[in-house]
């Protein structure tokens, strides 16, 4: 099938599809976006860190099995937002930095 740039939508949310790097996905005679295909076929889960529901759409880090919102991505103890290249270890299921890693 072909469609022309502007013609390719997403069929819930009417998002244009066709500009180069979008992704598109169908299931069920749908053309969806990613954000209306997680939200329609996705599961939800929970953060590890504050228990909440975690919608299938939202972005998240994970750490082994554990999932976490991205604001709840931070050291349990002192509450450290990590930045990228930090290193962080994952203790009694529990987020940690290295300082209070090493402290424990």
């Amino acid at each position: 099938m072909f469609w022309h740039e502007d013609c390719l939508k997403c069929g819930c949310c009417d998002c244009r599809l066709g500009e180069v790097g979008s992704t598109l996905y169908t299931k069920a005679n749908l053309i969806l976006c990613r954000r209306d295909y997680l939200r329609l076929f996705g599961s939800t889960g929970y953060c590890a860190a504050c228990s909440k529901v975690i919608p299938a759409f939202e972005m998240v880090m994970r750490a082994r099995s554990n999932v976490y919102h991205l604001e709840c991505f931070a050291c349990q103890q002192c509450n450290h937002r990590f930045c990228v290249g930090d290193r962080f270890y994952l203790c009694d299921n529990k987020i940690l930095c290295e300082y209070d890693y090493e402290e424990r």
